[in-house]
């Protein structure tokens, strides 16, 4: 099949054609002709399967008719972070280089001046982050009333960044009647209960089971001790020892470990950059444009990334840290082996990993070969026994921090403050001790407060009832 049988106008085609590319992706095939009818879609696709022209290209076509009014943009593209937002704007520039459309950025970062002139000046295409698109809308700077088109992209990263709440209340804001295309990685339960909300009797066009892997992506494990220092001496041994690696992304589940990782890259001369969701917009642009264009060969990375790079040629891909959440190796290894390339993605795994290694090979479907010798079942046991331990019983070494630090400390906070003597006379210390803090002399807050106005004798006590100027004696059993 080619591009001209699937609807696309001839301008469309032409820029496909200067482009390079000759034969739609399934994905393409399925969605494209759907799109052009005016179907809602769901699409399900891995990534790196070219789901974003799925959408750019017939969009495109279908927006050569009509033209844009201030503040009202026609179409709404939803996307979860500022790199893949961008990167949706460039698919735009170049499929859309025969039109004269007028698309806008929506994302954190930049001027809400320079943002705001565009829209005033009105937009066919509206990319935006759903936090800035909110903004704009609060402030009264922005109508939705005249969409056509929403496309919601990457929509389960949305729901791991914490954004449905959001997008529920931005299609609540659109026209009931505009057509709506949704994308996704994977259908957890939130994500399917979003689209039978939002959606009109959708297509659903699958390229791929859900949360598969790309079958260009070979996949290997390879231990390494628990140590932050000895899986930071893994990776650079895995490193030096990659067959053909022209370039590699490195992700970590923590922006403090992108950090360190880079840091000890850095001190060991690899040619290394960093990126996470802390950077300001520069500084990720001018690291995506350094790894992009070759100047620099290694890119250490959060998962805020992991859906955000579209890089078409990343031979590989080094996990530093097994993901927590099993969707996610999906996304990370989806940045190599792309538009029909080999790549490699390569997992560092401890112990303590056994849990997050099976939830992977369990979504994937399949088992993951490990380089080298795998870690045992009994070594898994014992770190699981040595993290119980260590947690005393709550599960992470975080919470039993916690749970020994208040265990020690509300002792010792307990016994700083001043507690009155418990009589002589016996009795039980409970009854004894209120009475004695709120009348009896141990009490030193009580006692200072009326020695700075006036000694006891002088001070004016006739308003008090009686029962509290009565003497109080104890008395024991």
């Amino acid at each position: 099949m080619s591009f001209s049988e699937l609807g696309l106008s001839a301008k469309v085609q032409a820029a496909v054609a200067s482009a390079g590319y000759t034969e739609p992706t399934p994905i393409q095939a399925q969605a494209i002709p759907h799109v052009l009818a005016r179907r809602d879609v769901l699409g399900i696709a891995q990534t790196g399967t070219g789901k974003t022209a799925a959408f750019t290209l017939p969009m495109i076509t279908m927006l050569e008719e009509g033209r844009a009014r201030a503040r009202m943009p026609r179409t709404l593209i939803l996307e979860p972070t500022r790199e893949l937002a961008a990167q949706v704007e460039e698919n735009f520039v170049k499929y859309g280089v025969n039109h004269k459309l007028s698309v806008a950025l929506l994302i954190g970062g930049v001027s809400f001046g320079d943002q705001d002139a565009k829209l005033t000046r009105g937009v066919d295409v509206l990319i935006a982050t759903p936090g800035r698109l909110l903004d704009h809308f609060e402030r009264g700077r922005l109508l939705l009333t005249g969409v056509e088109l929403l496309v919601i992209d990457e929509a389960d990263r949305m729901l791991d960044m914490g954004f449905i709440p959001d997008i529920e209340r931005i299609c609540k804001m659109v026209p009931f009647t505009r057509q709506t295309l949704f994308f996704t990685a994977t259908m957890p339960p939130e994500i399917q209960r979003i689209t039978e909300q939002f959606l009109h009797n959708p297509v659903k066009v699958e390229v791929s089971r859900a949360a598969s892997t790309a079958t260009t992506i070979t996949q290997r494990l390879v231990r390494s001790g628990k140590k932050d220092f000895e899986k930071r001496d893994t990776l650079r041994a895995l490193i030096r020892g990659a067959e053909n690696l022209k370039n590699a992304i490195i992700f970590c589940n923590r922006k403090s470990e992108v950090a360190t990782v880079y840091k000890s890259l850095q001190k060991h001369e690899f040619s290394v950059a960093a990126l996470h969701g802390d950077m300001d917009q520069s500084a990720r642009m001018a690291a995506l444009a350094g790894f992009r264009d070759g100047k620099t060969q290694l890119l250490v990375a959060s998962d805020v990334a992991a859906r955000g790079l579209d890089i078409p040629d990343v031979s590989h891909v080094f996990n530093y840290d097994t993901p927590h959440h099993a969707e996610d190796y999906v996304h990370r290894i989806g940045r190599t082996g792309r538009a029909g390339r080999l790549g490699t993605a390569i997992t560092i795994v401890t112990p303590e990993d056994s849990k997050n290694l099976s939830a992977i090979e369990k979504l994937i479907g399949q088992s993951i070969e490990w380089a080298g010798d795998p870690i045992s079942e009994e070594e898994a046991s014992e770190a699981r026994r040595e993290r119980r331990g260590a947690g005393g019983g709550r599960g992470s070494r975080a919470a039993s921090g916690r749970s020994e630090r208040s265990s020690e400390e509300r002792p010792a906070r307990r016994s700083a403050e001043p507690r009155p003597a418990a009589p002589r006379t016996g009795g039980r210390p409970e009854r004894a001790e209120r009475p004695a803090r709120a009348e009896a002399a141990p009490a030193p807050v009580r006692d200072r407060a009326p020695a700075r106005a006036s000694s006891a004798e002088e001070a004016d006590m006739s308003h008090l009832p009686q029962f509290l100027l009565r003497p109080v004696t104890y008395r024991g059993k």
